[in-house]
């Protein structure tokens, strides 16, 4: 009797062993902390998919474990990564329509930046990452802010002359335009540059702040509020090949997976500014605010700046501009 059940038990580990065999890993790469909001949605895919038991596993590699925050896009197009989680205009230099997903002033606040993402604008770029065997299962927009390690920054006289991270080429271009010397690097860079002294002011997301603890490097903050000068596309993306060589139902699960995270995004990003205000302020950080009246100064900046060099640069560039400008 023992041994028939010996050989039940070692039968159904066999079983179990092969099923997991069987199963298809995706690798899912993102260059944040497992307690930024965007390795949280990486994280409500993966489970959602885990659970559904369709013999799908998303393994997620973090903190830029397995490629460099802007080396992602090549390999992803390539096939040799199935996932990421990625700034959009990261990938400029590969498509330099993706550089207006990162263009100042272009979105006015989280409700926009969702419109925005569904509609023909969103379109456009959807084709172009389909040239590159892109899909997006997930979209979202963070908002962010500026922040000073000596002074704070509201408008453009105030990054004169100082050594400012950008995140993305338009805002490099605006910031340039208002006589700051420009320092490239990823979010991910900016605490070691301000600690260093290399950098004295830096702009990206408001979870990004908070996610690398920026509070500790600066004096001021300025935070988006009901103005945002600062938002950017950051969406999860996926390889089209490998997507398309999951059976229908791994496919299905797999996009009822990233509506359930895109909605948990929006509502999310919508908290990140307002909670990194309260961090910051926590932390002795003096929290500015930018009026509309700075806005105006900074967007009519990017417009001779930023616009103007995306339109010359870009062979379609007027036609994408006047895609997301018509969306209200």
């Amino acid at each position: 009797m023992k041994s028939v059940l010996k050989a039940a038990v070692a039968g159904l580990a066999l079983a179990a062993a092969g099923s997991l065999a069987n199963a298809t890993e995706l690798r899912l790469s993102h260059q944040w902390s497992n307690k930024d909001i965007r390795h949280q949605v990486a994280q409500i895919v993966a489970d959602e998919v885990a659970a559904a038991d369709v013999d799908l596993n998303i393994k997620i590699f973090g903190s830029k474990s397995l490629f460099k925050p802007r080396e992602q896009y090549k390999p992803l197009s390539r096939g040799q990564l199935d996932m990421t989680v990625l700034p959009l205009s990261y990938a400029g230099g590969q498509q330099p329509a993706y550089n207006l997903t990162l263009m100042p002033g272009l979105v006015k606040n989280h409700d926009h930046a969702a419109r925005l993402s569904d509609s023909p604008f969103m379109e456009a770029l959807e084709a172009k990452m389909a040239e590159d065997d892109v899909m997006v299962l997930v979209h979202g927009y963070l908002a962010g802010g500026f922040a000073g390690k000596d002074k704070c920054i509201t408008k453009p006289e105030d990054v004169k002359g100082l050594q400012t991270r950008a995140a993305g080429k338009s805002f490099e271009q605006m910031l340039a335009g208002a006589n700051a010397s420009i320092a490239s690097m990823a979010s991910s860079e900016i605490y070691n540059a301000m600690q260093t002294g290399v950098l004295q002011a830096a702009n990206t997301s408001s979870s990004s702040f908070v996610s690398y603890r920026i509070f500790e490097q600066v004096s001021c903050y300025t935070p988006a509020g009901d103005v945002a000068l600062w938002f950017m596309y950051q969406p999860l993306l996926m390889n089209k090949r490998t997507f398309d060589g999951l059976s229908e139902e791994q496919q299905n699960t797999l996009l009822t997976a990233s509506e359930k995270a895109q909605a948990f995004y929006l509502e999310e990003a919508k908290k990140q500014d307002a909670a990194s205000a309260k961090i910051f302020a926590d932390a002795g950080v003096e929290i500015a605010e930018m009026t509309a009246e700075d806005f105006e100064a900074w967007r009519k900046l990017a417009v001779e700046t930023s616009y103007q060099k995306f339109v010359d640069e870009v062979p379609d560039g007027q036609t994408l501009l006047d895609l997301a400008l018509a969306v209200e």
